[in-house]
């Protein structure tokens, strides 16, 4: 299917982007603010419609989602946080209408895919993509398949070591408290520190802690899973010189025990979530 076109969703909880294209190249697309479920659907379903025929569609989401094809829910978001959105059935809606294979998984394990496949881990069997922003979402891809299991990864609500000594503050996601991302994403540091990560100088000890306490979650996901790279996206690690802090403190408590992963910047930047989409798109007519 060498001439054929995929499209592609990257579905956020403030814009779905959707795209049309082949080979990790885009050849249109549009972004379409996530307001209710049917009118969001709507809108990407015109878009494709007026960029067809499409050979398949790759939806990378937000989630949590039910991946689980015996599942009566397969395809939808569940149990999300965000306003009107729980429970809705993404994949039944697009199928319907395109009348194509439909391809869906995660936000960050589409990341993971796009980054092995035309990125920063394109020569790496094994990889991890991590993004840290207004949450930690993390995937994995082993020799081109994303890892899933009776759900999907969810390694921002990993536990991590909280010494309440040295850091009081509680923790800021509203399921697990003092979690990876309740104590690492934008939220837990413009919450304990008063003021937004973009405007907290590059020598404040928020810095220090940050990178200690993703090197904790790293050191983690790479003793688990040995992935021959790490690629940490978001918003967060566009911080100067925060990369190497954690590459330091990760290597501190692998101990030399185990080689352990390269960690790397994204090679696609903010396109890793959209190029998921195409890739997803792409393995579902194989």
């Amino acid at each position: 299917m060498a001439s054929a076109l995929f499209g592609g969703i990257e579905a956020g909880g403030t814009k779905f982007v959707c795209a049309v294209g082949r080979d990790g190249r885009i050849v249109a697309e549009t972004r379409i603010a996530t307001t209710s479920p049917g009118e969001t659907l709507a809108a990407a379903i015109a878009f494709f419609q007026g960029h067809g025929p499409l050979a398949a569609l790759g939806v990378a989401s937000f989630g949590p989602i039910d991946l689980d094809l015996r599942s009566p829910t397969y395809g939808f978001i569940t149990t999300t946080p965000k306003p009107g959105w729980a429970q809705t059935d993404v994949v039944g809606p697009l199928k319907h209408a395109l009348g194509v294979p439909i391809a869906f998984d995660t936000d960050v394990n589409a990341a993971a895919l796009a980054e092995q496949r035309w990125g920063a881990a394109r020569d790496a069997a094994s990889a991890v993509y991590v993004t840290i922003g207004t949450g930690i979402g993390g995937g994995a891809v082993v020799n081109g398949r994303s890892v899933h299991g009776l759900v999907h990864p969810e390694m921002g609500h990993a536990r991590i070591p909280h010494d309440r000594t040295a850091d009081p503050f509680g923790g800021a996601c509203p399921h697990h408290g003092d979690c990876w991302e309740g104590l690492a994403a934008a939220p837990a540091l413009t919450a304990r520190w008063g003021q937004s990560p973009e405007s907290l100088p590059d020598e404040h000890p928020a810095w220090a802690l940050e990178a200690r306490y993703l090197a904790l979650g790293l050191a983690n996901l790479i003793l688990t899973l040995s992935p021959d790279r790490v690629v940490l996206g978001g918003g967060v690690m566009s911080r100067a010189r925060l990369l190497d802090r954690v590459r330091t403190h990760v290597a501190e408590l692998i101990a030399g025990y185990v080689r352990s992963a390269d960690i790397v910047a994204p090679a696609l930047g903010d396109r890793s979530g959209v190029l998921g989409a195409l890739a997803l798109a792409e393995d579902a007519t194989h």
